[in-house]
């Protein structure tokens, strides 16, 4: 399975790093495109005026890229551009801290997982309800 991760919290967060590492160790194809910075509460934001780069990063097992843009960006721009293969699945998180009731309007980590729905693809948002 191609699995396509992304997020709010950055590409040096360790829930997406480890979510990562799982899904490489399950045997799965990932392909990561998150921000190159922390991304929280831009909720589905767009970058509209300045250039997107996208920068290789080093996440063994995956093909990866930090984004410098939001995560709605990164969902946008990997899945259109920097996939070199079908994806199956869009996961976004292991966000910091739980994305619950209104939380989940404001939450990047669901913006980008809609995204990946608005462009057809099955999508997960994906947190985890502690800050340490």
């Amino acid at each position: 399975m191609h699995l396509f991760l992304t997020n709010d919290d950055g590409i040096h967060a360790p829930g997406i790093r480890q979510m990562c590492a799982a899904a490489v160790a399950a045997g799965h194809k990932v392909t990561v495109c998150a921000p190159d910075r922390e991304c929280s509460a831009v909720s589905h934001a767009l970058t509209v005026i300045d250039p997107l780069r996208a920068e290789p990063v080093d996440l063994p097992g995956a093909t990866a890229f930090a984004i410098s843009g939001r995560p709605a960006d990164c969902a946008k721009l990997g899945l259109a551009h920097l996939v070199d293969s079908p994806v199956d699945m869009v996961i976004s998180g292991i966000n910091r801290g739980a994305n619950l009731g209104i939380n989940c309007v404001y939450s990047g980590t669901v913006g980008a997982a809609i995204e990946g729905a608005m462009l057809g693809y099955p999508s997960l948002a994906t947190s985890f309800a502690s800050y340490s």
